[in-house]
C-alpha cells in the first residue's frame, strides 16, 4: 500500500472516526479536555503504527493533562479500535499535540485587533480634516 493510496487515504478517514468517537465518549479520564479534538490520523502503510494529532482548546495546563490521559489510555483505545475496525493489524497510537487551531484563532484575533486599530484611526484622521 502506498502511502498516498486511495485505501491508506480511506484507513486513515476511518481511523479518525472512530478515534474522534471513542476519546468523545468512551474514555472516562478527568484528565482528558472535552474540548480536545482528533486533527489528523496517518497510519503507517503496513499498518503498525499511527501518529494521531490532537489539538485541545484551553490551557497549557488541559493540553499537558490531556496528553497524559490519551497516554495512559493508548491501550484501551488500542483495544477499542481493534473491536471497530476490521484491519489486519491494528496499530500502535502515537499521541501528538497539534497547536494549529488554537494557533489559528490567536491569529484572528490579532487581525481583528489590528483592524479596529486602523478603523479607529481613519476615524481620527477624518475628524480632525472636518475641523479645519
Amino acid at each position: 500500500m502506498r502511502k498516498n493510496s486511495i485505501k491508506n487515504t480511506r484507513v486513515n478517514g476511518e481511523v479518525q472516526k472512530e478515534l474522534s468517537v471513542i476519546i468523545r465518549d468512551e474514555i472516562k479520564d478527568p484528565r482528558i479536555s472535552p474540548w480536545a479534538s482528533v486533527v489528523d490520523v496517518q497510519v503507517a502503510p503496513d499498518l503498525k503504527t499511527c501518529k494521531v494529532w490532537i489539538s485541545v482548546l484551553g490551557s497549557e495546563e488541559d493540553r499537558v493533562n490531556t496528553g497524559k490521559g490519551l497516554k495512559s489510555a493508548a491501550p484501551y483505545i488500542r483495544r477499542e479500535l481493534a473491536h471497530r475496525l476490521n484491519l489486519r493489524n491494528t496499530p500502535e497510537i502515537t499521541f501528538v499535540m497539534d497547536q494549529s487551531i488554537e494557533y489559528g484563532v490567536n491569529m484572528s484575533h490579532i487581525i481583528d485587533d489590528v483592524i479596529a486599530k486602523d478603523e479607529a484611526a481613519h476615524v481620527d484622521d477624518s475628524e480632525d480634516t472636518t475641523e479645519d
